[in-house]
């Protein structure tokens, strides 16, 4: 298994390209902000071929190179129909304060060929299978992607399963509710469906900062204590990080 990501653009935006292994086929998840570049940096590497694009959500920092990527490889883009909107209205996923200052700088809209994502999907692409959990909160549209755990094999040295959480959670806490679309009632209901029964040895890899584990998270992250325990009232103040 590979998986490279790196952070891009003015948010840090992870993007991850995933693959069975070097000289494959591979999936790219969430290109954003400045992030084209080091795509192909990546794919000339690793010597990967792209099949699809799959997107956490909407928000622009996550699908900003969404357009170039697609165009350039003749691929796909997946996202759940609640956040489609957002490639080519940016400016009403963010508000008009956020969105405004970017517009001049971004291909808006949507590549050629767009599929819809839906809660509990299994995504077979480049010989990998995704899980697909709808997680609103951040967005009305927000989804992980999951990928299991595989027993060690003559190619393969095993590895804990790997959730890809987008902005849903994050090393130390959780993304903002407080843009258009957000919701800290429906965040700590998915906290509490998507992550919770989740094995302590999966690997968390989200949309902004350093990887981490969902049992450092069960054990150290305020927000998950607090569904864990019952309490998910939003008592802990809702973060403002990222976008």
């Amino acid at each position: 298994m590979l998986i490279a990501g790196f952070p891009a653009g003015a948010w840090g935006t992870n993007c991850y390209l995933v693959a069975p292994a070097a000289g494959e086929e591979c999936v790219i998840i969430d290109p954003g902000h400045q992030a084209a570049e080091g795509v192909e940096e990546t794919l000339r590497k690793h010597r990967l071929k792209p099949v699809a694009v799959v997107l956490t959500h909407g928000h622009i920092d996550h699908v900003a190179s969404v357009v170039p990527v697609c165009g350039a490889h003749g691929v796909p883009a997946w996202i759940h129909p609640a956040d489609r909107y957002m490639m080519s209205d940016p400016e009403k996923a963010l508000g008009r304060s956020i969105g405004m200052p970017l517009m001049g700088e971004l291909a808006v809209g949507e590549p050629d060929d767009v599929h819809e994502l839906h809660d509990g999907a299994a995504l077979k692409l480049a010989g990998l299978e995704l899980t697909v959990r709808h997680a609103p909160g951040h967005t009305k549209g927000s989804v992980t992607f999951g990928l299991p755990e595989a027993a060690a094999n003559a190619h393969d040295e095993g590895r804990p399963p790997v959730f890809f959480s987008g902005d849903l959670l994050f090393a130390g806490s959780i993304g903002r509710t407080d843009l258009p679309g957000g919701d800290m009632g429906e965040m700590l209901e998915s906290l509490a469906r998507v992550c919770l029964p989740l094995d302590d040895s999966t690997v968390v890899l989200s949309g902004h900062g350093p990887q981490t584990t969902i049992g450092r998270e069960r054990a150290a992250n305020p927000y998950l204590r607090e569904v864990a325990a019952g309490q998910g009232d939003g008592g802990t103040a809702a973060p403002r990080r990222g976008m």
